[in-house]
């Protein structure tokens, strides 16, 4: 028994902590709340259209149910609903919105509980007791209120809503449960013991109002209100947890190649990187002469100058699928297969260095139409088994490919200073690549010795 107790103990203990945070909307993740934010200003939005259209449904179901002129006056709640919802949400990105939007949900519970337990007026034909408001299900359309809440990802607002119920309903069933004509249970009770056929006789009574039903709506509105913000409380983690992989992700993709931190952020830090040996299509680029072209250029226009190579070679290398391995100063290494095992990464590899080509001419027409000298990028290819994985130390740690293709690559490259043309391939990497067609986008091909290497190289050549 007294472990069972602990557990109990514990569980409320751990219930109240929730809550609390609940309610602190989890101010200790800042940086992350703007996104939680608009996911509440969305649900809000949302909320009030789903408002809207309980709003048409509930006013036919009364022009329907409710004979004339009596319709007009739940009609006029019904409009008074809509205001009041219609306020908060035109104030939604006010600076104080949530704070408004909290009154308007007292002033909701308090408009609903009226409609039901406020008789009209007798001249709308009806002569029945007050008391009789306490009798039906109307009660259920109050709970709708917290529906409602927990459309708008909001935790804070669903537990205040329930709170506002309990309250607001309690005042108004106390309302009547003083009035001086009520029939009360415990009133017959001291007037003398009361038989079966008595008791259910009383419960018949117009003005009779019994107690159990009201208990019975506080604790089913507070364990409504409990699991739907518990409910609300964990899309809204499972929220929080996906904006923070994705602006973990966005951090990274400054700083790594963005399928790099994708591969981080969805294998982890301890599963990504472990050493293996894969074919990769190694690809490097380098602005030819970049020393001299820079020789009469600032600082600051030297830098933008790379800033836009940077950006226009990315984006491209991107878009074939590659990975930005590192840049050389003036120019870049890239890897394709390195990250996960594709088929098509030599293809991929020489359609990115084609397009760098294209974009470079373009960017020189740019460049020709305000004065500044062209740029000339060469390209080196290579495709072959290398091994790929995390190097560094404790302090920093980089995901990189080593092995000879990496060296006959960047020799390719270089070498175009001495063969001529922009991009150089080796027939490997053609080969590899599977289409006989990408043949035809080279002028020539010949054998080249190659720096560090004692065998020549077929490659293939194009302007």
């Amino acid at each position: 028994m007294p472990d069972v107790a602990n557990r109990i103990i514990g569980f409320v203990s751990r219930t109240l902590q929730t809550l609390r945070s609940l309610w602190s909307s989890g101010n200790s993740q800042d940086h992350l709340q703007a996104s939680i934010r608009q996911a509440e200003l969305e649900g809000l939005q949302f909320a009030f259209y789903a408002r809207l259209t309980a709003i048409i449904v509930v006013a036919v179901w009364l022009i329907w149910l409710v004979p004339w002129p009596r319709d007009l006056y739940y009609g006029a709640y019904a409009l008074g609903f809509f205001i009041l919802g219609y306020v908060p949400y035109r104030l939604r990105h006010h600076p104080h919105g949530e704070a408004i939007k909290l009154g308007f949900i007292v002033l909701d519970v308090a408009l609903v509980s009226a409609a039901i337990l406020v008789p009209p007026p007798a001249s709308l034909g009806n002569e029945w007791p007050i008391q009789t408001r306490l009798r039906g299900q109307e009660f259920l359309y109050v709970l709708l209120l917290l529906a409602e809440a927990a459309l708008t990802y909001s935790p804070r607002r669903v537990l205040w809503t329930g709170v506002s119920i309990l309250g607001i309903w309690s005042i108004g069933v106390f309302t009547i449960y003083s009035q001086p004509d009520t029939l009360r249970f415990n009133d017959a009770v001291a007037e003398g013991a009361l038989t079966s056929a008595a008791i259910l006789d009383l419960s018949f009574k117009p003005a009779f109002v019994g107690l159990t039903a009201w208990y019975t709506q506080l604790v089913a509105t507070s364990l409504f209100t409990l699991l739907i913000t518990l409910a609300v409380w964990r899309s809204r983690r499972t929220l929080l947890n996906q904006v923070e992989t994705e602006v973990v992700r966005a951090d990274l993709a400054r700083y790594v190649s963005p399928d790099v931190a994708e591969a981080l952020t969805r294998r982890g830090r301890t599963a990504f990187g472990e050493p293996a040996t894969r074919t990769v299509a190694v690809l490097f680029a380098d602005i030819v002469g970049f020393t001299k072209l820079t020789e009469t250029l600032s600082p600051e226009r030297t830098f933008a100058l790379l800033r836009s190579f940077q950006e226009r070679s990315c984006t491209i290398v991107f878009k074939h699928g590659g990975t930005l391995d590192k840049y050389l100063g003036d120019g870049f290494m890239a890897t394709f297969g390195s990250i996960d095992l594709r088929s098509d990464a030599p293809a991929r590899a020489l359609a990115c260095a084609f397009e760098l080509q294209q974009e470079i001419e373009r960017w020189n027409r740019k460049r020709s139409d305000r004065g500044a000298d062209p740029l000339h990028v060469s390209i080196g290819l290579h495709c072959g088994p290398v091994t790929v994985g995390n190097l560094g130390g404790r302090e920093r740690v980089e995901f990189t490919v080593v092995g000879d293709v990496v060296n006959v690559a960047s020799r390719l490259e270089e070498a175009t200073r001495e063969i001529g043309g922009s991009i150089i391939a080796s027939a490997d990497c053609i080969r590899a690549a599977g289409d006989p067609e990408w043949l035809t986008r080279f002028q020539s091909s010949r054998q080249v010795q190659l720096r560090g290497r004692h065998q020549g190289l077929l490659v293939h050549i194009a302007a």
